[in-house]
């Protein structure tokens, strides 16, 4: 039985989408029955890739109504969240392992006006947000190491999803996100661990039928609920 009893929701991983084609490609996100799209950003420092900034963010949220989650896979993320609030972000999530003030940079993204979340890699355990999760909107745990779409789904880090549905029990204004190797079969095991959403990238993005791939996830987590 699923520890969490929120709503699942499915991500799109947008990093996955053929670029050639962005315009079209956000559409028929938008028109797949997605909650929302998942923007990695990455900057070749914090993660060994480079991906987009900013001005591609702003494109994105001219062609879409979908909230727009940007994950900050970067070094010294308090430099960036402004810009990516003004292009149009509705939740801005930042890696615990990248910043010494966090409690402080939380408050900054509040001050935004757009929603704040804190992704955390495999190797860093759940207890880092013992004192912070209650201000957050949202919860990433990596299941992957993060730089690269494709990787293999590290099961390891369900005992961490568990550990942190069991901290925020009680916070339905909480989502626990799941991304990396997220597929009908790990999302599953993320839901039965306690995740409510799933970032899904290489899977959804492998044929053309985008809103197939999204309710055959979306199928898989409310099963878990039944």
């Amino acid at each position: 039985m699923a520890i969490s009893m929120k709503k699942s929701k499915v991500s799109a991983s947008i990093l996955a989408a053929d670029f050639s084609k962005l315009g079209e490609e956000v559409e028929l996100i938008t028109q797949s029955g997605a909650d929302s799209i998942h923007l990695d950003i990455m900057d070749g420092h914090f993660v060994p890739n480079i991906s987009f900034g900013p001005d591609i963010v702003k494109c994105i949220r001219a062609k879409t109504h979908l909230p727009l989650k940007t994950h900050l896979m970067v070094s010294e993320p308090e430099r960036y969240i402004g810009d990516f609030a003004n292009v149009g972000s509705d939740l801005i999530i930042f890696h615990y392992e990248a910043v010494i003030h966090v409690d402080s940079l939380i408050e900054r993204i509040k001050a935004l006006g757009v929603k704040v979340g804190i992704a955390i890699v495999p190797s860093t355990p759940a207890s880092v947000l013992q004192y912070i999760y209650h201000k957050l909107d949202e919860i990433l745990v990596m299941t992957v190491n993060p730089g690269f779409g494709g990787q293999q789904f590290l099961e390891s880090q369900l005992e961490k999803i568990k550990a942190i549905a069991e901290m925020t029990k009680g916070l339905d204004n909480i989502q626990i996100g799941v991304d990396g190797g997220i597929n009908p079969q790990t999302v599953s095991l993320c839901q039965d661990s306690g995740a409510d959403l799933a970032i899904v990238g290489s899977y959804l993005f492998q044929g053309n039928d985008y809103k197939s791939q999204v309710t055959s996830i979306r199928e898989k987590m409310q099963k878990t609920f039944d």
